[in-house]
């Protein structure tokens, strides 16, 4: 039995500046019920071609058939996946890799970091916390992008707000835009809160995520108390 299977593109819009929301339809494969834990990854290609790591924007959904990705306008793989049209197939594999591990952060602040792209892996663990907000502690997402039109689900941000998780976004290369929030990388915005007992999940490019850790340590916040989801 092949580890591929056939799935359908069936949505697509801009996200943000290069990124585009993209979602594929699992229906009928054995993959429904496989994405268990928020922040996990799957292999795509396209037939016979060769795969990458993509990780699931949507939350997990024992019986949904339909798996949220945002794709990154760099690279081959991506950019060919971007041309499809609506109905395309696309192989799949099963989910990969531990996720974030919810259930030690339940009755902790929660910290979340996420640079451009990488929001879609915290994307669901932000609705795993709405689901069951009194679970957790002070929880706050600091989210990273280039510029003001790079941040993805700009339009669910206040309802995440509005769900009692706090967004701190900031920009890097603000340029002429007229930007008036936060400045620099996300490392840059932790503030005077006491973070010994949170617990942080880190979602981007290798050096930012280098970065956080390194200043959360300085924070006190403990090696074993900081995930990645690979």
């Amino acid at each position: 039995m092949s580890d591929w299977h056939t799935a359908t593109v069936t949505a697509r819009k801009l996200a943000a500046d290069g990124l585009t929301d993209w979602v594929l339809d699992i229906g009928g494969t054995p993959l429904v019920g496989s994405h268990a834990h928020p922040g996990q990854y799957v292999q795509l290609r396209l037939p016979g071609g060769e795969p990458g790591m993509f990780a699931i924007a949507s939350p997990p959904a024992p019986a949904g058939t339909q798996w949220e990705f945002l794709l990154k306008d760099d690279g081959s793989l991506p950019a060919a996946l971007l041309r499809l049209p609506l109905g395309a197939r696309v192989e799949v594999k099963r989910p990969e890799g531990p996720g974030f591990p919810m259930e030690k952060a339940r009755g902790r602040d929660l910290l979340l970091f996420a640079s451009g792209s990488g929001i879609s892996a915290i994307r669901p663990v932000i609705a795993a916390v709405r689901q069951d907000r009194g679970a957790y502690g002070r929880v706050t997402l600091y989210f990273g992008a280039r510029t003001p039109d790079s941040f993805a689900y700009q339009h669910e941000l206040e309802q995440w707000q509005a769900d009692g998780v706090k967004v701190l976004c900031t920009v890097s290369r603000p340029g002429g835009s007229g930007w008036q929030g936060l400045v620099g990388y996300v490392q840059a915005h932790l503030g005077e809160e006491r973070l010994e007992h949170a617990i942080a999940f880190v979602c981007g490019p290798a050096d930012m995520v280098q970065d956080v850790m390194a200043q959360l340590a300085r924070r006190g916040v403990p090696r074993s108390a900081v995930f990645l989801n690979y």
